[in-house]
């Protein structure tokens, strides 16, 4: 499954699932969630998920479907509005907050520290976004976020070009 998740003013969002219809693409296989209306906390860095309730999130808000859905997704792409170069505030609230689907024992894989996933399922990543996003910086962040979790980058996109994005998404 298609993970989309749109935290930009002009709900780029519903563009794509369009531009995914007109690809072929059913719409069983993907799901788009508006987070806009949605209330997503910052992580506070509690560690409640690693130690009391693990792979659970002690913040009460509407993340909690949101990261069982990503859990499950083949390809979670983050939609979002830049500011300073970089994604919104929502939107790295949203990679913030997936600290649940790793646990905290750590490894070390080439050289480098990684937490111990906790499902042997991970998605991969991309990002679309608007604005004056800095797309080397966007880039190396989304890597570094897909290393982390032992996936793959599908790439970031400018909004402009979310076709290209799209056959990404295929």
């Amino acid at each position: 499954m298609i993970l989309m998740l749109d935290t930009t003013r002009e709900q780029i969002g519903k563009q794509l699932a369009e531009e995914m219809l007109h690809s072929g693409v059913s719409s069983a296989s993907y799901e788009l969630i508006d987070t806009t209306k949605l209330h997503i906390s910052h992580c506070v860095g509690c560690n409640v998920c690693w130690l009391k309730t693990p792979g659970i999130c002690a913040i009460k808000d509407d993340y909690a479907p949101i990261l069982e859905k990503m859990s499950k997704a083949n390809q979670v792409w983050l939609i979002s509005d830049t500011h300073f170069g970089f994604v919104s505030y929502q939107t790295k609230n949203i990679v913030d907050r997936v600290m649940p689907l790793v646990t905290m024992y750590l490894q070390i894989k080439n050289g480098q520290t990684r937490h111990v996933m906790r499902y042997d399922h991970q998605p991969d990543f991309g990002i679309i976004y608007t604005g004056d996003g800095k797309q080397d910086y966007l880039e190396w962040w989304c890597q570094r976020l897909t290393l982390n979790f032992g996936s793959r980058s599908l790439g970031v996109f400018p909004a402009e070009h979310s076709k290209e994005a799209v056959t990404c998404m295929l």
